[in-house]
Parts: C-alpha cells; sequence; structure tokens
C-alpha cells in the first residue's frame, strides 16, 4: 500500500485557471456522453492567491473554484443550485481498504447493514459464505477471530517464495510457463536490495533527527520554563539567543518528537516486516495462491487502534455527515458505507483484493474505492477478472493512482496495480476510473508532487492533498494522497447514481472526466524521489487523459442531460412499439 507522504505547501505564482468557454461540449469522441453541452461559469480572473490557514482547508474541496479561487470541485453550489428538490435513491459504496471504526459519529448512521443476517448466531444467514457478515467483511482476519498485522511487501514474498529454487538459475534453465514469474523474481530481488540499502540510510537518518530533535525539545522546554511543549506556546516564544531561534523554527518545521515517534515506527515496520522475506504474516489459514480456498475471514472490519486510520479518512471523504456541526463534509448523502477490510500495513495479496471485489458487487454496492496499490502483482488475472465481474453488474471502480511521482505511460513493467489493463491505453473494461491528486493552490504547485499521472492511463484529476476527515475513534485529522483524491470521486459517482440511478457505471465514469473543468496553465510535473534535476512544467491537461479536474456542477448538469436523452430515447422506443 503507498504510504501517504506529509508535504509542506509552497507560496505560488500569479496564474490563471479557465474553463473551455461559456458552453463546454465533450472531446472524447467514444464516449457515452457524447454530444451533451455543459454550462460552465466565466473564465476566473487573473489574481494572486497565497497560503490559507487549516480552517480554511477544512472543506476546500467542495468549493467553487470561481468563487473560492482554490480547485474546488463546486460540490456545495450543486447541492444549492441543482439539487435541491431532486428526488435520491440510496446508494452503497464499498470501501476497500484498511479497517473502518463504523462507530465513529461522523459515519456510523451511514454503515451499510446486511439485512439477511442475524447478528451474532454464528450463522451464515443469507447463504452468501459468509458468516454474521453484518456490516461487511475482514479478509485480513482469521475464522477464529485473530487479526492480521503488517505484512511483507509483494516483492518481499516474491523473493522469500522463489529465492530458494531460482536464485542462481538462468531463464533458459526454466520452463516457458514459468518465464514471467521469473522475470518478476528476478526484478524483485534487484529492487528488494536496493530498498534494504535505503533502509539502512533511513535508519541513520532517524538517529541523526532524533538527536537534533532532542537538543531542541531540550531548548526550547528551558526556555519556555516547562516540560511539556505545546505548538502555541513555541509559537508564541520570543527570543533573541540564536539557539532558540534554530529551536523553534526546527520544532514548527514538524521536526517533533511525536512526528519522529511516526518516523521510528515506519522504519521498524520496514525493517520487521515489509522487506522481512524471514516473515509471514498470513495467519488466515488458506493458501494465498488458491482463488477456490475461500473460508478465511472474519466479520471485524474495526481497526483495532489508532494508527489504522486510512480506511475511516477514506470513508469519511465520501460520506461523513454532512453539514452536522462537527468534523468535515462528505461529498455525498444518500450513501451506505460498505466496509471490505482487505489492505493490511504492507502490500495487499491478489486474492484478498479479487474476492473484497466480488464481495461488493454481490452485496449490491454500485461504487467501490480502491485507496491501495503496489507494483507487483502475481495474480493480476485474479483481479481483472473481478473487475470484469464488477462491470458486469454495472459497479464502477474508482482507483487511487499512486503516490511515487512516476508517469504511469512510460513505467513499462512497474505499471501500478490493480489497474485495468497492463498496456497504457487499452483497458479489459470501461468500469476503472483512475485518480491523480491535486492540492488546494492555483499555479504551478496545483498538482500534488507525490502524484502519479499519465496522458493514457490517469483518467482525471481531484482534491488530494490537505484533506480533513474522519478517523478513529471519533477524531479527524488532515491526510494527503491519492488515497485522498479517489475517494472523493467516489463521492461524486455516489452523487451522480443516487439521484440517475438509469446511468450505467460506464456512463457515470465518462461524465465525471467529460464534465470537469481543464485550467489552462502550466504545473510542475510530479518527480520521482530520486530526481536532482531542475522542475518541469508541463501543460496541466497533458498529466491525464482527460487533462481535467472533477467538478460536481458540471457532473450534475451532464448526467441530468444524458438522463433527459436516454428517458426520450426510450419513449420513442416504447411509442413505436405500441405503434
Amino acid at each position: 500500500m503507498n504510504k501517504l507522504r506529509l508535504l509542506s505547501l509552497t507560496v505560488i505564482a500569479v496564474l490563471l485557471l479557465a474553463s473551455c468557454g461559456s458552453t463546454q461540449k465533450t472531446v472524447q469522441k467514444d464516449t457515452k456522453t457524447e454530444g451533451t453541452e455543459v454550462k460552465t461559469p466565466e473564465p476566473l480572473p487573473q489574481q494572486f492567491v497565497s497560503l490559507f490557514s487549516d480552517d480554511d482547508l477544512k472543506n476546500w474541496q467542495h468549493t467553487n473554484p470561481f468563487d473560492s479561487h482554490m480547485p474546488g470541485m463546486s460540490t456545495e453550489k450543486a447541492y444549492q443550485e441543482l439539487l435541491k428538490n431532486k428526488p435520491a435513491t440510496t446508494v452503497i459504496v464499498a470501501v476497500v481498504d484498511a479497517g473502518i471504526d463504523i462507530n465513529h459519529p461522523d459515519l456510523k448512521d451511514i454503515i451499510w447493514t446486511n439485512k439477511g443476517e442475524i447478528p451474532g448466531n454464528g450463522i451464515d444467514d443469507d447463504g452468501n459464505g459468509y458468516v454474521d457478515d453484518v456490516h461487511g467483511w475482514n479478509f485480513l482476519g482469521a475464522t477464529d477471530g485473530k487479526m492480521a498485522g503488517p505484512e511483507q511487501l509483494e516483492l518481499t514474498r516474491l523473493v522469500a517464495k522463489y529465492r530458494e529454487q531460482w536464485k542462481d538459475l538462468p531463464i533458459d534453465s526454466i520452463g516457458p510457463e514459468d518465464h514471467e514469474m521469473y522475470k518478476l523474481y528476478k526484478r524483485a530481488e534487484k529492487e528488494l536490495t536496493k530498498k534494504l540499502d535505503e533502509l539502512d540510510k533511513l535508519k541513520a537518518r532517524y538517529q541523526r533527527l532524533k538527536f537534533m530533535a532532542d537538543n531542541a525539545v531540550k531548548t526550547l522546554k528551558e526556555a519556555l520554563g516547562t516540560d511539556k511543549l505545546t505548538k502555541e506556546a513555541v509559537e508564541n516564544l520570543q527570543s533573541d539567543d540564536p539557539m532558540v531561534k534554530q529551536a523553534k523554527q526546527m520544532y514548527l518545521s514538524g521536526l517533533t518528537p511525536e512526528r519522529l515517534k511516526r518516523f521510528k515506527k515506519y522504519v521498524e515496520t520496514q525493517e520487521k516486516y515489509n522487506l522481512n522475506i524471514n516473515f509471514n504474516g498470513r495467519i488466515q489459514g488458506d493458501d494465498p495462491d488458491n482463488i477456490n480456498d475461500r473460508n478465511y475471514g472474519n466479520n471485524n472490519v474495526i481497526p483495532p487502534e489508532e494508527d489504522e486510520l486510512h480506511g475511516t479518512h477514506v470513508a469519511g471523504i465520501i460520506a461523513q455527515i454532512r453539514h452536522n456541526g462537527i468534523g468535515g463534509d462528505g461529498v455525498a448523502d444518500h450513501v451506505l458505507i460498505m466496509p471490505v477490510r482487505a489492505v493490511p500495513d504492507g502490500d495487499e495479496y491478489d486474492k484478498d483484493i479479487a474476492l473484497a471485489f466480488r464481495y461488493a458487487v454481490d452485496n449490491g454496492a454500485k461504487v467501490i474505492n480502491t485507496s491501495f496499490g503496489k507494483y507487483y502483482s502475481p495474480h493480476k488475472d485474479w483481479v481483472w477478472d473481478a473487475i470484469k465481474y464488477a462491470a458486469d453488474h454495472d459497479v464502477l471502480i474508482v482507483n487511487a493512482a499512486g503516490n511515487d511521482g512516476k508517469d504511469m505511460d512510460e513505467y513499462g513493467e512497474k505499471i501500478s496495480y490493480p489497474n485495468d489493463g497492463d498496456t497504457p491505453g487499452t483497458e479489459i473494461s470501461d468500469n476503472f476510473l483512475n485518480v491523480g491528486a491535486i492540492g488546494p493552490n492555483y499555479g504551478a504547485d496545483m498538482v500534488a508532487p507525490f502524484s502519479n499521472y499519465g496522458k493514457k492511463t490517469v483518467d482525471i484529476f481531484s482534491p488530494g492533498m490537505k484533506i480533513y476527515a474522519t478517523v478513529p475513534f471519533s477524531d479527524y485529522k488532515f491526510l494527503q494522497g491519492t488515497s485522498m483524491a479517489s475517494p472523493n470521486v467516489a463521492g461524486v459517482a455516489a452523487l451522480i447514481r443516487s439521484r440517475f440511478p438509469e446511468l450505467s457505471a460506464s456512463e457515470v465514469k465518462h461524465i465525471i472526466m467529460d464534465s470537469g473543468l481543464s485550467p489552462q496553465i502550466r504545473v510542475i510535473r510530479p518527480e520521482e524521489d530520486d530526481y536532482e534535476g531542475d522542475p518541469h512544467l508541463v501543460l496541466f491537461n497533458s498529466l491525464s487523459k482527460s487533462g481535467k479536474m472533477v467538478n460536481v456542477y458540471n457532473a450534475i448538469l451532464l448526467a441530468d442531460e444524458l438522463s433527459k436523452q436516454k428517458q426520450g430515447k426510450q419513449e420513442n422506443q416504447e411509442n413505436q412499439e405500441k405503434k
């Protein structure tokens, strides 16, 4: 699973966002929305935009860019002007992720309940193969109730599985049926060595930072005459002492004991679990290489500790209760969140993901959010089959593009999974929407510096930096990543499907892509961590297939137009049949 990276926002230059004109026609000739029109506001005036406070950013993703001058999705404008009196049906959105705090005050009333199950009787009442799955299913557990912990990366699992067998053998000594897996193993072996070297550097870096942080904290405590530091106290500290000034700067820039504690845990998790070929975290009791061995898991979808916050945050972005006076606001109302726990601290198993998709489809989900990813997928065909299964049942999958600053069009064999096909531009189905991330500032740094991109492989961009949403337990946090951009789009998809249930998953996908805004600006292209060159300024519309960022207002207008067209065709057909 791609880790979220905390990145600072930088001041941006004076740049212009413009729509394609007073009316915007669809531009994708092969989409289901061809021929419809969307009215959009006039282009934004050119102006300087500075950084925003945390209070300003708590719901920035919902703002109208032509009013707020942040690249929001115009969610509030759509609700106020287009959805007030629009009838709605409830849509189930499956969140395939880590655990979800289903008791969170901003989520508890919108958690999906399986009405076919009698809670706690130990019987599979509805016959779906999952006992007591009242609020979803946990593929990271065992039938006896045990919960899996951290996991290896997929590349580590490949090395652990094949090193003894293939380490010193050339490919011509391997049977042709194993050539693809052999190449995957050799790439994994090489990358594991690189990651272990990087881990040694991280451990040394941690020790240096800890030494600096300890000294800074000691200096600040002495200057303030206290044993406990707070951000507010440090901000208000005035001193002419150069040592105190330096300590204050270090502390406020993020070099705090709390941040270092998280850094230490990350390093330890990498060493003990993610990159350790001698570790096996699979406690489920199944064979992960047998897709038909399905008697595993349990119904505990709640995260065991507050650090497992990813799934809860994703669920909140989609549908945390709107305008209830606490926390942030979700994108969609009339939604039920179906928790499907399948993503550990480490890389997910292909089998768990394939079965999670099928579980969501079979139990009524119309949208599935997938905020996870990896670059090795030994059983990718199982996941592809599940994606096609979702397409056959009219279910839209919204996927995070990844947080590594990579051009997915050019990444060859290292393409991110899950995906809708290994070849850029060629899709196995039309129900998969790949999402990159943008931040709250217009201008050169609008695109998140960590976001993957690709003119053929990433469909659209949406807000994914400084997103405020639910975390365990009854709390809220700002997080960022394409993991946050994806559920914003999943929420838009659910909003459309709740108001226009006659529209298909494919139509909703193309409505979202075709109705977005296309900022006519140059942006700093994301780069990988080891990139040391100068920033590349590129046109924003060169980074995705649609060249756009999501806009709810336009999406509702386009959905309404397409819905009327379909209804008109249906009426004409019925009239013809009567004749």
